[in-house]
């Protein structure tokens, strides 16, 4: 007989262990209300949008808005593609300065008293430089790495040009499918491992690991619960990359380059979470690499000796 169950419609707010929770995808998310719409409010959400993007890219691309025309004409000058790539980057830095510079002026402005409409000219300025800049992100790179994370790059603009409310509530749904692909990394380590006579007794260290990521994730960083959560992920993080491999008392140079590989595979598990966490975005191109290398791993190590010794051989969920 079908299941009757229906999940709930996302934005299904539910009171889930003593707190306010949101429902989106899958997952129930702590739940944080909106501040009223003000432009107050939004030059603050910007700052810290602002903050939080320069904070998950590569140095040396916040460039004050004041130098726009000089990272302009650098950009243009530019012919090197490479080279260009960065100075495309720079220019993205320093027009999502240029716009947070007029909007932070429009506020000011307005707590002076005057009237700010959505056809003035400087927030049609402020518009225009937060879109170019979100074209041009597209050549930035996370510090970790050589994907980009537009989505970072979208959210100011997202923040500029809709209700605070809406706003927020694209967040949530940015979460859950972060949350996502944190379970999903979890499930393709733990398939990696499962047959490991190396990497033991992985699984619990893994699940918690998802367990504390998912709960920083969801979580502000002036909500008091940071002082319990944070550390507990980052214990979990620390108890997954410590993990020492268990070597066979007779084993052969392939032993050891399981071992080697194994650990290192781990770390690097490990720190993708951490992008992901930190950023609060799905990083889809890393997670591809990083579950391709794992089928690598286990095709090259776990298979080989599964079918010498004639068990079975799993097939990774991925």
């Amino acid at each position: 007989m079908p299941s009757m169950y229906q999940p709930p419609v996302n934005g299904t707010k539910a009171l889930v262990d003593g707190h306010t929770r949101v429902y989106y995808d899958g997952y129930w998310i702590k739940y944080y209300e909106a501040p009223p719409d003000s432009f107050e409010a939004r030059r603050q959400l910007i700052q810290a949008l602002t903050r939080r993007l320069f904070n998950h890219v590569e140095h040396g691309i916040n460039i004050p808005g004041a130098r726009l025309k000089e990272a302009r004409e650098a950009y243009e000058a530019e012919t090197d593609t490479e080279r260009k790539r960065v100075n495309g980057a720079m220019l993205a830095g320093a027009l999502f300065n240029r716009a947070a510079d007029i909007f932070h002026s429009l506020v000011d402005l307005q707590t002076a008293g005057v009237e700010i409409g959505s056809d003035h000219t400087l927030m049609r300025e402020c518009g225009h430089c937060l879109i170019e800049a979100l074209e041009l992100g597209k050549m930035v790179r996370h510090r970790g790495g050589d994907e980009g994370i537009d989505e970072l790059w979208g959210e100011p603009f997202k923040a500029f040009s809709m209700p605070i409310e809406v706003f927020y509530s694209s967040r949530y749904l940015k979460i859950a499918m972060t949350m996502h692909d944190i379970d999903r990394i979890a499930g393709v380590m733990k398939d990696t491992f499962a047959d490991s006579r190396q990497i033991l007794d992985i699984a619990p260290r893994i699940d918690e690991l998802a367990e504390t990521a998912k709960r920083k994730c969801e979580i502000l960083r002036t909500d008091p619960a940071v002082f319990d959560v944070w550390p507990a992920y980052v214990v979990a993080s620390e108890r997954l990359c410590n993990l020492e491999p268990i070597l066979p008392s007779t084993h052969d140079a392939c032993d050891i380059r399981e071992a080697v590989e194994g650990t290192r595979l781990l770390r690097e598990g490990t720190d993708l979470v951490s992008f992901i966490v930190r950023a609060r975005v799905p990083m889809p191109k890393s997670m591809r690499e990083f579950i391709d290398r794992c089928q690598q791993f286990r095709r090259a190590y776990i298979e080989p000796k599964l079918t010498a010794l004639g068990g079975p051989s799993q097939t990774s969920s991925t």
